[in-house]
């Protein structure tokens, strides 16, 4: 047996710990590019006041909808003009992808599209990325611990990563308390992500004992909290719970990959005005119902089968199935009132060229079983 394990260099957990970050990013640098999403809710305007008050410049950058790469150029340019030395996302996935790619670009030369796979000329970083401080105001993409930004190009209508090591988080601040204030629409779609990003690791084909654990304790807190954070926003055992398996599946995802939801996801983002988590809440049923059903015909003594029976058990309890847990998971998505993707303008013609971009995608290579042309349009459809 053979893996790798990377992360941010110091990961930091718990109520109250965004009080911390003044001292941090004074120990970091001196101007920061910071980076939050345009609507600020108090707890970041808290947060920001203190920033100032020990002393920082700052330079704000704000970021409204997901990350494209235009955006990430004129992050760039303001942060280099500025003379910024470290990069503070203080927001959601698209924040934190933003201040991630932003910190890895401002040292290096051209453009974002320069250095982007599949649609961009997919160049490596040469200078290290200038520090990053990540504090997540959702549970749900577990950003702060990956090491990819994901970033639309509306050109292309495509979403995809730029991708390397060095952009891991120097620190990872992780406050639930941060996330109390996000209204129920999003606690529900960044819920149903963070889901997402537990179990598609957990039956990856590149899983490892390490991302293992991080799975299995994710999908018992999403099974436990996932609903309950929804109908009780205030619960702050919940909202840690979440928190947690964000960041848990933040970890596994970036040293197991995801799978065929993850796949789709990015190009359906990219072509469609949809939330990223309410896609991925959309198709994991449909996802997980391929996947079981093309392994037992194909692949019937891969271990990934075992690991869907021990996902429901997690989940729910150590009696349930497979079948189980996917009831239990359409059945959250209807209560969150998440829609099929045809109420997001997707249309059976446009099926072969989702397919034929999705195929391509970093995260497709991680689901448990190569999956054909015919069983990725029957997804789309099941999924409408």
């Amino acid at each position: 047996m053979h893996f790798e394990f990377a992360s941010a260099a110091r990961i930091i957990f718990g109520d109250g710990s965004a009080s911390q970050l003044p001292q941090l990013a004074r120990g970091t640098g001196s101007h920061a590019l910071l980076v939050t999403d345009s609507f600020l809710p108090a707890a970041v305007s808290r947060l920001m006041d203190a920033l100032k008050e020990a002393d920082l410049r700052i330079s704000h950058f704000t970021v409204s909808g997901e990350p494209t790469v235009e955006m990430i150029d004129e992050a760039k340019g303001i942060a280099a003009a500025a003379g910024c030395d470290h990069v503070i996302s203080i927001g959601g996935g698209s924040v934190i992808d933003t201040g991630k790619a932003s910190a890895a670009l401002i040292p290096n030369d051209g453009d974002a599209l320069d250095y982007l796979e599949v649609i961009g000329a997919g160049r490596k970083l040469g200078a290290d990325p200038l520090p990053f401080i990540a504090l997540p105001t959702t549970a749900g993409t577990g950003a702060e611990v990956s090491k990819n930004a994901v970033l639309g190009s509306k050109a292309h209508r495509v979403k995809v990563s730029l991708r390397d090591n060095r952009m891991l988080a120097d620190i990872a601040l992780v406050d639930p308390q941060l996330t109390h204030s996000v209204p129920p629409a999003v606690t529900a779609s960044t819920g149903m992500d963070a889901l997402t990003q537990v179990l598609e690791p957990f039956v990856s084909h590149f899983a490892n004992p390490l991302t293992d654990g991080m799975c299995a304790e994710g999908l018992r807190r999403a099974g436990r909290s996932l609903r309950r954070v929804y109908d009780e926003p205030a619960d702050a055992e919940a909202r840690r719970d979440m928190a947690l398996t964000s960041l848990l599946g933040g970890l596994a995802l970036a040293n197991a990959k995801l799978g065929a939801v993850h796949g789709f996801a990015g190009v359906l983002g990219g072509m469609y005005e949809a939330s990223h988590g309410a896609i991925c809440a959309a198709l994991l049923p449909a996802v997980m119902a391929a996947n079981i059903r093309a392994l037992n015909a194909r692949e019937p003594e891969n271990p990934a089968l075992k690991r869907y029976e021990c996902t429901a058990q997690f989940l729910l309890d150590e009696r349930a199935t497979a079948q189980d847990a996917l009831d239990w998971i359409s059945e959250t998505s209807a209560l969150f009132g998440i829609p099929g993707l045809a109420a997001y303008g997707l249309r059976a013609g446009d099926f072969d060229e989702i397919v034929d971009k999705s195929s391509k995608s970093s995260s497709m290579m991680g689901n448990p079983i190569e999956l054909s042309g015919d069983e990725l349009n029957a997804i789309l459809r099941a999924a409408l």
